[in-house]
């Protein structure tokens, strides 16, 4: 048996405490440019081809269930209790989706008992989106190939595709890329489920709802309009805005290289998807929201039941290494910031003088110049807050000593504005190689006070 073994130089970006990476597929990814998207199709639309491209079927029931939704309700009146119904039907089919379809089926974030299963399959086939096995191979794919040409409802085509027109059209099928659904095919329920898809789907999108109404208090008529009708209309647009609007607002909290964000607006909409960001960096995470005041009802529900026993082997990512995500996508924020801000010349670009140059050009030019630490600074046009005494005494000396708490410990505020100050360097008395700006390094150089030093104090004896 030969083992080949790859030799690579490790390049440690030396300015990260601790590194972050040592090899290039270590290291963080850059924000995927936006790509240039290929055709829908390999070739131009025509009359000839145009019929076979349209996904009939689902042309039809997305844009005539909010047609007849609107007609219907304005000719039904709307009973109190109808409402309360549709409301709760409304949750338990976003459920449906959210935890059975998405966090169960395609992600295989907890294991759930046989009752479960059966109620998510049920609630999620309410929601008319399509059979289990169905939903989750494209789900897969999109978490694959997210944003590229094979991913089913790229959000880099823009919103309204992301959103719905990648259910309007049929693409070909070598242009979607692979999910493996190996375990959705030997799953019995999913294979039923699949099989009498639309007798699930009718059933429980328009039939149980206006049954329960109609035997419940007698309201058929809107148990079908409101429970059932409108109540799917927008629990279609609530899910599906987690591929288009869950990926155009918010915060790239944990990772910029794809589109996804985190938001609580999408959270709301989308029974708790809406922390995407964290979902497409930690997939297998039985959470999208992972702190407590965070909305993710798909959460608390998956979590509920896991206390009475149904679910089981929540999966939960690291949080080390969740946190690594959210530091690095801060430090580059701040980066970002510091691009923007003025830090002073390098020391490698400032002049180099003798300590006798320094003090003859305060002498003689009467130039308003202190030193600390062997740089050199100009302070003319400086309002010291203690006075000029403090300043007038210490141009053309070394007043490091004073600086750092001899006469006063000076802020860090104070510490940064010296680095607009800078105009020489002391020759052989300042090390290049250093660089004090490790918020980690201890800070040692603090020196006792010294009245001795005080401009004012021999006068005064």
């Amino acid at each position: 048996m030969s083992t080949t073994t790859a030799t690579i130089t490790a390049q440690v970006n030396k300015d990260k405490f601790p590194p972050y990476a040592y090899t290039p597929t270590e290291d963080r990814q850059l924000p995927l440019a936006n790509p240039v998207m290929p055709p829908l199709f390999d070739g131009p639309t025509t009359i000839n081809n145009f019929f076979g491209r349209v996904n009939w079927f689902q042309s039809i029931l997305l844009t005539s269930t909010p047609l007849l939704a609107i007609h219907l309700a304005t000719q039904t009146e709307l009973q109190t209790k109808t409402l309360y119904w549709a409301l709760i039907y409304y949750l338990t089919t976003g459920l449906g989706i959210t935890a059975g379809y998405h966090r169960y089926w395609a992600h295989k974030s907890f294991d759930a008992k046989e009752p479960t299963r059966i109620a998510l399959a049920l609630a999620g086939s309410g929601a008319f989106e399509g059979s289990i096995h169905w939903w989750s191979r494209g789900h897969r794919a999109h978490h694959r190939w997210t944003d590229s040409d094979k991913d089913p409802y790229a959000a880099t085509r823009g919103f309204f595709f992301s959103h719905i027109g990648w259910m309007l059209i049929n693409r070909p099928r070598n242009r979607i890329g692979y999910a493996d659904t190996a375990d959705l095919k030997q799953d019995p329920l999913v294979r039923f489920q699949h099989k009498y898809y639309l007798y699930f789907a009718v059933t429980m999108a328009f039939i149980f709802p206006m049954v329960v109404a109609g035997l419940g208090w007698g309201d058929w008529k809107g148990g079908f309009v409101y429970a059932g009708l409108c109540r799917l209309v927008f629990v279609h647009h609530a899910t599906f805005c987690v591929n288009s609007l869950a990926h155009y607002i918010g915060e790239t909290s944990f990772d910029d290289y794809h589109t996804p964000k985190d938001s609580w607006i999408t959270a709301i909409v989308t029974c708790g998807e809406g922390y995407h960001n964290f979902h497409h960096e930690f997939p297998q995470d039985y959470r999208n929201a992972i702190l407590w005041y965070q909305y993710d009802p798909t959460k608390w529900l998956i979590r509920a039941l896991s206390f009475i026993g149904q679910t089981y082997n929540l999966k939960t990512f690291s949080a080390n290494e969740i946190q690594k995500g959210k530091v690095q996508m801060l430090e580059k924020r701040v980066d970002e910031m510091k691009r923007t801000l003025e830090f002073g010349k390098a020391l490698d670009e400032l002049p180099v003088y003798t300590m006798e140059e320094f003090k003859s050009l305060v002498s003689t030019k009467d130039k308003k110049w202190i030193l600390l630490d062997g740089i050199m600074y100009d302070v003319e046009n400086f309002d010291h807050p203690g006075g000029f005494k403090y300043l007038s005494t210490g141009i053309g000396r070394d007043m490091t000593k004073a600086f750092n708490g001899g006469i006063y410990n000076h802020s860090n505020g104070a510490r940064n504005l010296l680095s607009s100050m800078r105009v020489g360097v002391i020759k052989d008395a300042v090390d290049f190689s250093c660089v004090y700006s490790k918020t980690e390094s201890s800070n040692a150089k603090c020196v006792e006070y010294d009245n001795t030093l005080e401009p004012e104090k021999k006068k005064s004896q």
